[in-house]
């Protein structure tokens, strides 16, 4: 009994401080569990193999975390470089040309190039190079800046599931499942993809048509929005490294996406990401002091997501092995409807659309989620469908205001909150219902498990 009252206790406390900003994440991930891992072993009421060694659950967490930081730093850096070489230029520059005046091509450029940006997962990236890029034609042309913030954010949604993205590491992370994920997760994603593009865009674009009509840019005009003005970000550009750079992504996506369904090219995701920041490195940059300023420069980033999965580490080792997280879920378990049960991804996957609403990743991935996965087995659902589907609700995830880079969208667009939320919640919606249906129908996530 007190050992579930210290789990309940835990979650609460944890959300609480994750909530109100009391705590940093990092400092409320190892903190707080560490300390009523302790009062579990003061009062005698600890269980498991390791409940009264602090050393020993501590790195057992971080042993099942490790593969997960670490491909997460070699991601980031990589594209990163990438970004600082240019790669994503070119195919801005021609969007903006495909487009000139017409609103339906400029919607349609918005909508390709937020999802080609968006591939290192970094929404404050995607949010600067997409914003700057579009921005100045949206406003000679008159166009409604809505549009804008909307396709950015959901194309942003959909790519950030990616396995290097902040709520998939998140999710691989607490459940202990691989880089795989991103086979069972990239249907769903394409055809979210080809939804903005096909069915969003277009609405706009039509609507916009309508309103504007079109208008042809000069030569003059296109060249003003696609140069780059700032000489710093111009000396890391290598436009002659355009191709090498392009075919070289391209491969790495592809076996790390290949090798989930053909073994025999199977390749850990860190090593595929190591060997091409390597690569990325030497190609465009050879001298060995911008090398060491790439890595400088970009670590920064790096760092502040590496950091949190080897804490969730932590955190996951002492909720787990202190027996908090078996009392939780017993306890939880008892609460839900009997005729639930055999729905339970379905269930999580619902929960999963507020809970990363109104609470951060970090506090639903790492305070709600090993709660709903403990139920989840006890009810025939193993861990690759509780990662799965809680990754569902992430559709309407980034238009919480527990994000901070949405701030910085908001204020560049000048788009008032709440006229945007609801803007992109309806099109969001339908990204919702796609993740869902996809995996169910794939059957990587059950939708009915009969209960004994």
């Amino acid at each position: 009994m007190l050992l579930t009252i210290l789990a309940y206790g835990m979650i609460v406390f944890f959300m609480y401080v994750i909530m109100t900003k009391k705590m940093s994440p990092l400092t409320s991930l190892i903190m707080i569990p560490l300390l009523f891992a302790i009062i579990a072993m003061v009062t005698g009421v600890a269980q498991g193999e390791m409940a009264y060694n602090i050393g020993e659950m501590v790195l057992d967490g971080i042993a099942k975390t490790s593969k997960t930081g670490i491909m997460l730093l070699f991601a980031i850096l990589y594209f990163s470089i990438m970004l600082d070489a240019g790669l994503f230029d070119p195919i801005t520059e021609k969007m903006i040309r495909y487009a000139k005046g017409d609103p339906m091509k400029v919607l349609i450029a918005t909508a390709v190039v937020s999802a080609a940006v968006s591939l290192n997962g970094d929404g404050t990236t995607t949010t600067l190079i997409v914003v700057s890029a579009f921005l100045p034609i949206y406003k000679k042309l008159n166009m409604n800046v809505m549009n804008l913030g909307v396709l950015l954010i959901l194309q942003n949604t959909i790519m950030n599931l990616l396995p290097w993205g902040g709520p998939t590491a998140r999710a691989m992370s607490v459940m202990n499942v691989g880089a795989e994920i991103l086979s069972y997760l990239a249907p769903g994603m394409v055809l979210s993809i080809l939804y903005v593009l096909f069915i969003v865009a277009p609405h706009m674009g039509r609507k916009e048509r309508k309103r504007l009509g079109i208008k042809d840019l000069t030569e003059e005009e296109i060249l003003s929005l696609t140069t780059i003005k700032d000489e710093e970000t111009q000396a890391l550009r290598r436009p002659e490294n355009f191709a090498i750079n392009g075919i070289m992504t391209i491969i790495l996506i592809a076996w790390l996406v290949a090798g989930s369904f053909i073994k025999a090219i199977e390749m850990p995701a860190l090593l595929l990401f190591a060997v091409g920041t390597c690569l990325a490195l030497m190609i465009n940059y050879p001298v060995l002091k911008d090398q060491s300023k790439r890595i400088g420069d970009n670590g920064g980033d790096a760092v502040q997501v590496v950091i949190l999965v080897f804490a969730a580490g932590i955190f996951m080792g002492l909720f787990q092995n202190s027996g908090m997280a078996d009392a939780l879920a017993q306890s939880f378990a008892t609460i839900i409807p009997k005729q639930l049960a055999g729905f339970w991804g379905l269930v999580v996957a619902l929960i999963s659309a507020p809970g990363t609403f109104f609470i951060s990743n970090d506090g639903f991935y790492y305070g709600i989620l090993p709660v709903l996965a403990e139920a989840g087995a006890k009810y025939g659902f193993d861990n690759m469908s509780m990662a799965l589907a809680s990754l569902m609700g992430q559709a309407f995830h980034l238009l919480s205001p527990l994000v901070a880079f949405i701030y910085l969208l908001l204020r560049l667009t000048g788009l008032d909150m709440g006229e945007w939320q609801k803007e992109s919640a309806k099109w969001a919606l339908g990204i919702f219902v796609i993740f869902v249906v996809t995996i169910i129908l794939m059957g990587h996530m059950p939708f009915y498990i009969p209960q004994q």
